[in-house]
């Protein structure tokens, strides 16, 4: 009875592709090789291979903590052991201007098909066709390594759900639905495409400055390893590490809805760029994300426009002849997600990744296919914090792991410290400071930057409706 799972490879599809709201799966992958892969494996897999490590500070200040005020070292996972560890070999190491009590590191979204390409026999370890996604494996997924206080900052991401396997160490994810979108003023800068930041540091928020804040709604869960979370489209997420070292593997899974964002991506590209690289440059001006290789040219995202405006109405007319495939092989599987994010790493410019947008895949089930959500022990739902039931508050569910899932945390986060303000030049609420004590604007600053106005223009609000107009001129 062991090999027996709680849900068929259909019906965990059906949950993945339907449920609307944060929940983890439990008891789904306790024969999965992955679950092996801590770092002390992986290091001995990897044979010294180096990889890149993200590195900020642990003290928490009222600025989010973007990828552009980070340091960055290469090391092997030996290496990172070793730090993490505290071991005396560190003080010549990659790691030894960083003193573990101050810093944490971060190898995150590392493509296993890139830095396992020599071994692709593991690819096999990773097996989301038990959720019901047949030939996706390791290949299409990502690995996630960090110390105790590597965060990633609040984000949504623009395509696809997401599917998290919690392998070593515990993880504590903060969700906002898509309807708090407004409560944690959006912003594009840092640019980077697929990622949408929120300018509220969810671990030390600033309800001064940014007092909407107080109307959102946070989904709390720690996850563990043997458990996988179910992150829905267009949720934001804010996620840290509790444990001195923590393992995960995602894969993002597409939706037809992908067709669109990529337009609404294509046109926010367009106008951040062109705007921004107007601007002259200022020192500290890093509105580029590292996981940006450089400021496309507008004639490059002229034609990033138009083939996803192509490739959105290939799929609308697919869609209408009845003619929509789903998608079965990891070939097609990998489109959209291997374009998802870090260019820098996959080595794919824009025009390739829209090329690969053209098929229609994952369709959605329709509404009378779908049967009740089966919540229970095995699907466990993250629930609002200010609205925990016995299930979330007390009672403590066992994964395939043995490990707990705990969630009567009322704080956000471990970290309570405070630290140096970073200088980031996205910071768009100076405007506040800048004011006389009559609310006259100040004579010698500018009371509003290029990216105040940015955070306007290119608001999801505002970009939606433009790709509205966009295709309804196309469809003329």
């Amino acid at each position: 009875g062991e090999d027996v799972k709680p849900f068929t490879p259909e019906k965990s599809k059906e949950i993945v592709m339907s449920l609307q709201q944060p929940a983890v799966f439990c008891n789904m992958v306790g024969d999965w090789p992955a679950l092996h892969w801590n770092v002390k494996y992986l290091s001995a897999v990897l044979e010294g291979k180096t990889i890149q490590f993200r590195l900020g500070l642990k003290m928490v200040d009222l600025v989010p903590q973007f990828e552009t005020s980070c340091s960055y070292v290469e090391a092997t996972l030996e290496e990172f052991l070793a730090w993490s560890c505290g071991q005396p070999s560190c003080l010549s190491g990659p790691f030894s201007c960083y003193d573990y009590s101050k810093y944490w590191a971060y190898a995150d979204y590392k493509y296993i098909a890139r830095i396992f390409e020599d071994k692709p026999e593991i690819f096999q370890d990773v097996r989301w066709s038990d959720f019901g996604f047949p030939g996706r494996s390791g290949k299409e997924s990502t690995l996630w390594i960090g110390s105790e206080g590597a965060n990633t900052p609040c984000h949504l991401d623009s395509y696809g759900c997401n599917l998290v396997l919690q392998v070593q160490g515990r993880k504590r994810w903060h969700l906002f639905p898509p309807g708090d979108t407004s409560f944690l003023y959006p912003t594009r800068i840092p640019y980077e495409e697929s990622s949408i930041f929120s300018k509220v540091n969810i671990a030390n928020p600033d309800l001064k400055r940014f007092p909407e804040f107080r109307n959102s709604t946070a989904h709390v869960v720690t996850l563990s390893p043997g458990q996988v979370l179910l992150v829905p489209r267009h949720w934001w997420h804010y996620v840290e590490s509790i444990d001195p070292v923590t393992v995960s593997i995602n894969s993002w899974i597409e939706l037809d809805a992908d067709h669109e964002a990529r337009v609404e991506e294509a046109i926010t590209r367009m106008l951040v760029c062109a705007i921004k690289s107007a601007e002259n440059p200022s020192d500290g001006d890093l509105w580029l994300n590292p996981t940006e290789v450089e400021a496309t040219s507008h004639e490059i995202n002229l034609q990033y426009l138009n083939k996803a405006v192509s490739a959105y109405l290939r799929c609308q007319k697919t869609s209408v002849s009845g003619q929509a495939r789903s998608s079965s092989t990891g070939a097609k599987q990998r489109t959209n997600a291997s374009c998802k994010r870090k260019r820098r790493e996959v080595g794919c410019e824009p025009e390739s990744c829209t090329v690969l947008t053209q098929e229609c895949d994952f369709p959605t089930p329709k509404a009378e296919e779908l049967q009740k959500i089966p919540f229970g022990p095995h699907l466990i739902q993250v629930l609002p914090q200010s609205h925990k039931t016995s299930m979330m508050d007390v009672v403590a569910v066992e994964s395939d792991s043995g490990d707990l899932l705990h969630e009567n945390e009322e704080h956000f986060g471990k970290l309570h410290c405070k630290r140096k303000r970073l200088l980031m030049s996205n910071d768009c609420e100076t405007a506040a400071h800048q004011m006389d004590s009559d609310c006259s604007p100040c004579t010698s600053q500018t009371v509003l930057s290029t990216n105040d106005f940015l955070d306007c223009l290119v608001n999801p609000r505002v970009i939606s409706l433009v790709a509205q107009l966009l295709l309804e001129r196309m469809r003329v």
